[in-house]
Order: C-alpha cells, then structure tokens, then sequence
C-alpha cells in the first residue's frame, strides 16, 4: 500500500476493538471504542474484519471507502461481521474466544483496464455492472488456489452477473491491503 502500515502497538490496539466490539455485539450490547492514542488510528482507510472459527471462515463484512477514522470503521465491521453476514448464524456468547480476527486495512481502489493488470496475492478485486457490486480481498485468491480466470469468474457470481462478464462488460477496480491478524 505504497508504504503503508500499522505499529504493532496500533494493530493490538485495532484488534482489541474489534475483539470487544464482538464480544458485546453477542451480549446485545452496544460497544462504543475509547479514543485511540495513536493518531494511526485516526487514518481514514477502507477496512474488512475476517472472522475465522477452526480454520474456517465465520465471518467477513467491511467497508471500501472510509467513512470514519480506522478504529471507528474497525468496531463497525467486527460487529457486522460477527452478527450480520448473511452467509453464517450470528456468533453465540460462547463462540467469541473461540474466533480468530483479521483485518485488513484497505488503499483507495482505483479502476484497471483490464485482468491484465490484476496481480493476484497483491490485488484485491472488485468487480461492478449494471448496479451490482462485490469484491475479494488479495488473499482470497491464493488461499482458494484459483488462477485469475477463476477468481474473476467468482467474483462475478458472487456479485450475481455472469461468469464472464468480467472480459467486456464489467468495470474492474483493484486495492492493497494492509492486513494482520491473529489467524
């Protein structure tokens, strides 16, 4: 990201918010983050909270503008990520230390020409037409194995458009992450 990183002290800090903002979210309570000491955190970058459960993903829900500074963005995605990704059940009391965190913190997307200019492992990717919009994250490609054909042809089914929409008709975007864990 042309540079661009956290402190470790920053990225603790960011993954204890996102840690708590979890835990109340099961308890159904509202978490509101204390005012971070590293201006770092004051950043206004996109950001994605991955929740991970045995190996297995459990949860991933973010934001590809900033909206808010990063560890306001941070509280709201973990939450969202733990109670509303429609692809799994909201995470149970229980569940929460039992869920590593990732986060990745997102550089302003900017549009490519074309696959050509898409390099895996260090692009993510965002696909768009006709309204409809998704997005994965640069290690998504090579944690599923998939070369630049599959990925792209995911990534359009993902966003509900044909598999080859990708090759004319779809606008493509591609960011770098920042991206750190406990996974």
């Amino acid at each position: 990201m042309n540079g661009f990183a956290l402190s470790g002290d920053g990225q603790r800090a960011l993954l204890t918010i996102a840690r708590e903002a979890i835990r109340a979210a099961a308890r159904g309570e509202v978490y509101r983050p204390p005012e971070p000491a590293p201006d770092e955190l004051e950043r206004r970058h996109g950001v994605f909270v991955s929740l991970h459960k045995g190996g297995e993903l459990r949860g991933c829900i973010g934001y590809i503008t900033a909206q808010d500074p990063l560890y306001l963005q941070v509280a709201r995605a973990a939450r969202s990520a733990a109670m509303d990704d429609s692809r799994f059940p909201p995470v149970a009391p229980e569940e929460v230390e039992s869920l590593d965190i990732e986060i990745s913190v997102l550089s302003v997307p900017i549009p490519v020409s074309c696959a050509d200019d898409i390099e895996l492992g260090r692009h993510g990717i965002i696909v768009s037409l006709e309204g409809r919009r998704a997005l994965f994250l640069p290690q998504v490609a090579p944690a599923q194995g998939w070369d630049k054909k599959t990925t792209l042809q995911c990534l359009c089914l993902k966003a509900g458009l044909k598999p080859d929409d990708w090759k004319s008709e779809a606008g493509l975007s591609v960011f770098e992450a920042f991206v750190f864990g406990e996974v």
